[in-house]
């Protein structure tokens, strides 16, 4: 490594633990206090406490280990966020067998494929679309035995077979379990290739909580902390908030209906926001067409103007002049105090990731006092690997390295890190952990770079460099990314690898671009194709690309863009289920315009 950059612990931990012994603490520590909360049949939420979450997770356990879920055995999960999934998830792993997440939008093929590469012997479908799904291909995947139906009472019969098992035979197969056993694998969302399964330990999640407790008590580890998870669970973010909440003290509120989510917030009250960027670029683009173009729009724009202007001397250390004081608590009273409601009366900060966020948008947020702070992590560490803390966070970077984590620079530029989060390695694929990860160093394919007080950025994706005929190398992503803050723009994916120039393929959001015009005092469209001849929207989408190049040099400008009639989703296999574009595929797909619209091959 040509740099290298290590957080310390603040005092030794044991991660050789099983993970339950979190929810056995918690229950311990606090055991009437509220700690899952959950929206019942008629949307009023409830909730367990600890106490009660840990007899249930128990009873869950107990019931695997009656219906013969042995130690090692692989045990499939396929739903939406919901108390269910964190108590069967749990159960699992304290037995010693292993959870499979599986997205809810994965296909027939898709679940197959994993069913079969883990050797899944159960499954716990939410209803009976995935119960479908997974009797289609249950011929094909000769591991399962059974699989249960959630939403038809599945967790009272698991629990109904554990009526003969004895504590004493839950906690021998719980201690049986520790530190090295394997916990879970997580399979990648694919965004650049197959998917692969990533092998979780016990060691390395527990790792991954107590690192986490240590450099961010003041989300996770203080009273009175509340979070509205509504990631999915199938994904390691969410696993690992899951986690580290019964390992800290947050109350841990799950939902997945986006539609309900700013009611959710209100109701909820979290202290801690979670989300990827798109959630507060639409956030930010729903005040601004609230505000209209008139004179609470231009309003709305002055606002903006001086909540980022407070911010950048906030983050510059300089003397901030009085007038930009003065300026900042107006707009405090008349525009940010109304769009900080939105996230609820308790919200404190938030943190995201996933996605490069636009430095523009970040400083607005942080001007009207809802800083979004910036992290970083895979699968393969288990979580998040670093992130910026409220007192000390730097735009533009994605924090400093989590306690007991080391950020390493390899020679080419690729991030790299060690700790005892790294995953174990990939499941039956011995010589890709060979490959990525190398003398304790998980080699990320992420280039960046790391400052001496150990703040560290993001500059691009070593698979994403585009290389252009004239051989210059361009980094898509942040091009990418201030592109998308449009309020018309939903995905944006750059191009020009081994071509004269960077071009861009530009997606609508139908819903959110005609709210827009709707706010511009401009007709509405009735599909994405009507709406990507809107020669308004072309304009839109010109300015916004302009202002995306004003960040870079000529050579790596977007010089051309086309807006696409369609979309780039997980059905039409461009996106994966985290949300992330699949470039080979999207390219492949729209070859031939890419080939004769975009790059125009020269008359002779």
């Amino acid at each position: 490594m040509v740099k290298q950059y290590e957080t310390p612990l603040h005092t030794p931990i044991d991660p050789d633990i099983n993970l339950f012994d979190f929810l056995q603490g918690r229950a311990e520590r606090n055991p009437d206090g509220s700690m899952v909360g959950y929206k019942d049949a008629d949307g009023v939420w409830q909730s367990f406490t600890a106490v009660e979450f840990r007899d249930k997770v128990i009873a869950i356990a107990k019931g695997l280990i009656g219906w013969g879920a042995r130690p090692g055995e692989s045990i499939a999960i396929i739903a939406h966020t919901r108390w269910e999934w964190v108590a069967l998830d749990m159960a699992i792993m304290a037995i010693g067998c292993v959870t499979i997440p599986v997205y809810e939008t994965n296909s027939a093929a898709q679940m197959r494929t994993v069913f079969n590469d883990a050797e899944v012997v159960l499954v716990f479908a939410e209803d009976d679309t995935q119960r479908d799904k997974v009797e289609s291909v249950s011929n094909e995947s000769p591991s399962v035995r059974a699989s249960f139906v959630i939403d038809s009472d599945a967790v009272d019969a698991i629990i109904a077979f554990g009526a003969h098992v004895s504590d004493e035979e839950f906690t021998k197969r719980k201690h049986a379990a520790h530190g090295d056993t394997l916990a879970t694998i997580i399979y990648t969302s694919g965004s650049t290739g197959t998917p692969k399964g990533v092998e979780i330990s016990h060691r390395n999640m527990a790792a991954e909580c107590m690192h986490a407790l240590q450099y961010m008590p003041r989300a996770i580890d203080i009273p009175d902390r509340r979070l509205l998870l509504f990631l999915p669970l199938s994904h390691v973010f969410a696993r690992f908030m899951a986690t580290v909440a019964f390992a800290g003290t947050l109350t841990l509120g799950l939902s997945s209906n986006m539609k309900t989510i700013i009611k959710d917030f209100e109701e909820f009250g979290p202290t801690l926001l979670l989300a990827v960027p798109r959630v507060f670029e639409k956030v930010y683009n729903a005040a601004s067409q609230r505000a209209g173009s008139g004179f609470a729009g231009k309003m709305f724009l002055r606002g903006v103007a001086a909540a980022q202007e407070w911010s950048k001397y906030e983050q510059s250390g300089e003397k901030m002049p009085v007038s930009v004081k003065m300026r900042h608590a107006f707009y405090d009273k008349v525009v940010y105090s109304k769009i900080r409601t939105v996230f609820g009366p308790n919200a404190d900060f938030a943190i995201t990731g996933g996605a490069p966020m636009d430095p523009d948008l970040a400083h607005f947020y942080n001007g009207i006092g809802m800083p979004l702070l910036e992290g970083y992590g895979m699968t393969e560490t288990s979580g998040p690997v670093c992130v910026s803390l409220p007192e000390n966070n730097h735009i533009g970077t994605i924090g400093q390295p989590l306690c007991g984590t080391t950020v390493g620079i390899a020679e080419d530029g690729e991030l790299c890190f060690k700790g005892d989060s790294v995953c174990m390695g990939y499941h039956n694929q011995p010589e890709v952990t060979s490959q990525q990860i190398v003398d304790g160093w998980l080699h990320t394919g992420d280039l960046g770079d790391v400052d001496d007080e150990g703040f560290i950025t993001l500059t691009g994706r070593k698979k994403d460099l585009i290389i252009t005929a004239g051989g210059k190398n361009v980094s898509p992503g942040q091009l990418e990314t201030t592109v998308m803050t449009s309020p018309v723009v939903a995905q944006c994916l750059v191009i020009g690898d081994r071509k004269p120039f960077i071009a861009a393929l530009v997606t609508l959001d139908l819903d959110d671009a005609n709210a827009w015009l709707a706010s511009q005092g401009a007709a509405t469209a009735d599909s994405l194709e009507e709406l990507s001849k809107n020669p308004i929207v072309h304009a839109e989408v010109e300015r916004i690309v302009n202002k995306a190049n004003e960040g870079v040099s000529r050579a790596e400008s977007i010089r051309k863009f086309e807006i696409l009639p369609d979309e780039f989703t997980q059905a039409n296999g461009m996106l994966t289920a985290s949300l992330k574009s699949r470039r080979a595929q999207i390219v492949d797909h729209y070859r031939k315009l890419i080939d004769t619209v975009i790059y125009v091959p020269r008359k002779k």
